[in-house]
């Protein structure tokens, strides 16, 4: 491992803990040439299946790309980059576990727009905008209608 600050090899480990979820390994450690000190973190090679595109391209599951469309839809709302996080290591191991080797970006977007629409309506309204490509106002018009509609009958209970 590169030291960050004078980029010599020569370190130690000295402290390991295992994260909270297990599946992950933090390493402090420290430079040999110039004594500074710094964190790894050491994760199992994932295995994660293609994503097939809409239009039919393959591209390798890319979870930043997800974290930077979920950021971009709960821009300036109460949802923190913890909470985005932990969902999206919740969604590259759903995936992993079902053993595929490709999975439908739609399925992504399916599960991504359910967890948006559990935690803010109006990060679920940005992201379904872009996500379900609405045609015109009307359509975007309907899916809001739809919103306040199951928000009405969850009042009436």
């Amino acid at each position: 491992m590169k030291c960050p600050y004078c980029t010599i090899i020569n370190n130690k480990v000295i402290d390991s803990r295992l994260s909270k979820d297990g599946r992950m390994i933090r390493r402090r450690r420290e430079c040999l040439d110039c004594g500074r000190r710094f964190t790894t973190y050491e994760k199992l090679e994932d295995v994660l299946p293609m994503v097939v595109k809409k239009d039919g391209r393959r591209e390798p599951f890319n979870r930043e790309k997800i974290i930077s469309g979920i950021r971009l839809a709960c821009q300036k709302l109460p949802i923190s980059m913890t909470q985005i996080e932990d969902f999206v290591d919740s969604l590259e191991l759903h995936f992993q576990e079902l053993g595929k080797k490709e999975i439908e970006s739609s399925q992504i977007g399916e599960k991504v727009i359910s967890k948006l629409k559990e935690w803010d309506e109006v990060a679920y309204v940005r992201f379904a905008s872009v996500y379900r490509q609405f045609k015109d106002i009307n359509e975007f018009m309907a899916e809001l209608e739809g919103i306040l509609k199951s928000k009405r009958d969850n009042e009436d209970l």
